[in-house]
């Protein structure tokens, strides 16, 4: 069941011929900021509108995905944040450091995005400040296990078939096992919390697992995935020009267009045994 901070009920009006008042269940969207501390310095890094719940696995996945991180050994501890004197909530994320504040004058933009767009203002793949070369895998899938995926997927969306209305991602194994899910409002938050569970635990490179979001295969999510060192991103939907561009760039195998039954593959198309 999911948590109660995720999900939030509401009073509708139905019009299915005739109007019936009745309740509905809504995905939750509220701010995140997220701080770099480091002794008396501290940095708000990025606000983004997400759902409730993960949000250490949010700020560690997020840190480690747009290349301000590269171990977990880096960070002292994560704790939600209030001023003195101010209301509580829990929406203002501490990350204190155990080493100094990131250099962010190579950056071209500041990280205040939506739920919609992790990578809005970036120019080109030099200003992403990845650290890793190309993903250096060999592994190969059949297409009876990409196919597998997705009802494993499905079966493991819990806030989805109660509010019709929120983005998943999903690591599975070598094998095409589902290792984890995490769900957000937002497709690239999905995400950052789904990497951020392995990264806190040592966990990252993944060289032999695949990914699966709900959503379309966007720029930044290519990214994100290039810096996990996952070789294989798939998604329900289509691909951007700009995410097939940098997946072959970097030699991520991108599979769109993923159903009951056939998919599409955009680049990587070695990953793929023959059939």
């Amino acid at each position: 069941m999911p948590s109660s901070k995720s999900v939030r009920e509401v009073q509708v009006r139905s019009y299915t011929g005739q109007q019936v008042s009745k309740t509905d269940l809504l995905t939750v969207e509220e701010p995140l900021e997220i701080q770099l501390c480091f002794e008396d310095q501290v940095r708000t890094v990025a606000i983004t509108m997400r759902t409730p719940g993960q949000d250490v696995e949010l700020a560690a996945g997020f840190l480690f995905s747009e290349g301000l991180l590269s171990g977990p050994e880096q960070i002292l501890r994560i704790e939600h944040f209030t001023p003195s004197g101010a209301i509580p909530t829990e929406n203002t994320l501490r990350v204190t450091l155990s080493t100094p504040l990131p250099d962010f004058s190579g950056l071209e933009r500041h990280f205040f995005t939506s739920s919609a767009c992790g990578v809005c203002g970036r120019n080109s793949f030099e200003n992403l400040g990845l650290r890793t070369g190309p993903v250096l895998s060999e592994v190969q899938f059949t297409p009876e296990q990409i196919l597998a995926l997705l009802p494993q997927m499905r079966q493991a969306q819990t806030t989805f078939r109660l509010t019709g209305g929120i983005h998943a991602s999903a690591l599975f194994d070598p094998q095409g096992k589902l290792l984890d899910l995490m769900e957000d409002v937002g497709r690239h938050n999905a995400l950052d919390k789904l990497l951020g569970k392995p990264f806190l635990a040592g966990r990252l490179p993944a060289h032999d697992h695949l990914l699966l979001t709900s959503s379309r295969l966007s720029f930044e999510l290519v990214q994100k995935t290039i810096t996990a060192g996952i070789p294989v991103l798939c998604g329900l939907s289509a691909p951007s020009s700009l995410a097939v561009e940098l997946a072959e760039a970097f030699n991520v195998t991108l599979i769109g267009f993923l159903r009951e039954g056939s998919f599409n593959v955009y680049s990587g198309f070695d990953r793929l045994e023959e059939v």
